[in-house]
């Protein structure tokens, strides 16, 4: 695994990072004192998550007079998807290999 996936991976294991990955998916952008208005969290932990998402290159900062604005980078993700993707497909050849060797058909991914 990369280190970006890697880095994707550690960010999002934690549920107030998801919740703040989501709510700037859902507005476009924000700043870490509108986010804590609508979370139950301080600003100062606002912005300690968003450093950690920014460094995991989720989200992108950028300064708008006196305020950093915070905005959703979706590609992350979707290398983060592909390597799932790629994972996913391995396990599933090897398991059709297994279904093939002891002699029972293969069963369809859910």
């Amino acid at each position: 695994m990369g280190d970006g996936v890697g880095a994707v991976f550690a960010a999002l294991a934690d549920p107030s990072r998801r919740t703040i990955v989501e709510r700037l998916a859902l507005a476009g952008r924000a700043t870490p004192t509108e986010l804590a208005r609508v979370l139950p969290m301080t600003r100062q932990a606002v912005a300690k998550h968003l450093a950690t998402l920014e460094h995991a290159g989720l989200v992108r900062a950028r300064r708008e007079g006196r305020h950093t604005v915070y905005r959703p980078d979706p590609a992350p993700l979707r290398d983060a998807g592909a390597w799932l993707d790629r994972v996913g497909a391995e396990w599933d050849e090897r398991l059709a290999a297994l279904a093939r060797h002891v002699g029972q058909p293969p069963q369809a991914a859910p």
